[in-house]
């Protein structure tokens, strides 16, 4: 992996994500109050002039091989589900499984930035035709026998998953592919450190001379996934443990759904409840100042008209294949972004969306200041 570059460029106004790029003033001071935005007090007025063409066409380019780059990572690990349901069905052949697919990743550890290798998968199981699981590595470790669980009900898995009767479905060959999956990261959590820690469940029937005999189950930590997009800004070739939102000039990822499931910060990530119950996306001005004061603000770019339609025209053209960038104005600044599908199909996600896209956004007053 590219060396990582640990500058950080330095700006007087404060911002947060794409969703707020074109939100009405008087939206904007609500959630100003409100504490979704915050502004500094240097705040300058300043002539701002258009990011130029070349500027816009290589950010673009960029997204689309980023992208494209997810679009692999995701065929991988279809190819990695396929490969398991050919493996011993031993503890010690899964175990090793998990253990060589470490992968590295950056991260904040003791105040010091570190690179770590971890698995790809928190887990793989098992599962016998009746959702019992029968052998099951976590984290990195072999499950004892008495407390490996019944999969059959969702209500009794962790995070509430009916991946069993979905695979159960399927024909031979076929996966089940889930949207990304955790518990929901508050604001509040958010600035104390935590961060989001989810999954993408793959699964596919497997059988015998009898018939269907079960499902094989990865769970992939999705902080590999969110690395494609976490760790770039638009405007540097370099690499960076965490993009800042506050600098208008970073990456994120949106699911098929319209969901955001990478972002710079972790709070706009579409997540649940503890009981399972999903955490509800931004849909109006009331939900906005309501959600605002639980500390959550889970963003749909399908579902956030009420701010700008233009937003919505993005989720649109992606949802139908569609690559392309727009400029926006926000409060006197002109903000871009260009935006890329992530072009991988499945029963789970047809075409033409595919997963989702990918979105680089670049504050054009900034660029132009740096």
């Amino acid at each position: 992996m590219p060396k990582i570059n640990k500058d950080k460029q330095l700006f007087t106004v404060g911002r947060v994500f794409f969703l707020l790029i074109v939100i009405p003033l008087s939206l904007m001071a609500l959630l100003i109050a409100n504490g979704i935005i915050k502004v500094g007090d240097t705040a300058r007025e300043r002539t701002v002039t258009i990011l130029d063409q070349k500027s816009q066409e290589e950010i673009k380019v960029r997204a689309v091989n980023v992208a494209d780059e997810v679009a692999d990572f995701l065929r991988d690990r279809e190819k990695d589900l396929l490969i398991a349901t050919i493996l011993p069905a031993t503890e010690a052949a899964y175990k090793e499984f998990v253990d060589k697919s470490k992968k590295p990743l950056w991260v904040k550890k003791d105040g010091k930035i570190v690179k770590i290798y971890e698995p790809l998968y928190k887990e793989i199981a098992l599962v016998d035709k009746f959702g019992d699981e029968r052998i099951k590595i976590l984290d990195g470790k072999v499950v004892p026998k008495d407390r490996l669980m019944n999969v059959a009900n969702p209500a009794a898995t962790p995070l509430k998953e009916d991946y069993f009767a979905k695979a159960k479905a399927y024909n031979r060959g076929n996966l089940y592919i889930s949207p990304v999956r955790g518990l929901y990261v508050s604001k509040a959590d958010f600035e104390k450190g935590k961060r989001f820690s989810g999954i993408i469940r793959l699964a596919t029937p497997v059988f015998d001379q009898q018939g269907f005999a079960g499902v094989m189950t990865l769970a992939l930590d999705v902080r590999h996934l969110a690395k494609f997009t976490d760790n770039i800004i638009p405007t540097q070739s370099g690499y960076v443990i965490e993009a800042e939102a506050a600098s208008g000039n970073y990456a994120f990822m949106v699911d098929n759904r319209g969901f955001v499931i990478s972002h710079p910060n972790d709070y706009h990530i579409a997540g649940q409840y503890p009981d399972g119950t999903p955490v509800p996306a931004l849909a109006d001005k009331t939900s906005a100042e309501a959600m605002a004061q639980r500390g959550e603000a889970v963003l749909n770019l399908k579902q956030i008209g009420f701010m700008d339609p233009t937003l919505q025209s993005i989720a649109q053209e992606a949802a139908e294949g569609r690559s392309g960038m727009k400029e926006y104005q926000f409060a006197g600044r002109k903000e871009f972004v260009a935006y890329a599908p992530i072009k991988f199909y499945s029963t789970d996600y047809p075409k033409p969306a595919g997963f989702g896209w990918v979105g680089m956004n670049v504050d054009v007053e900034k660029f132009n200041a740096y």
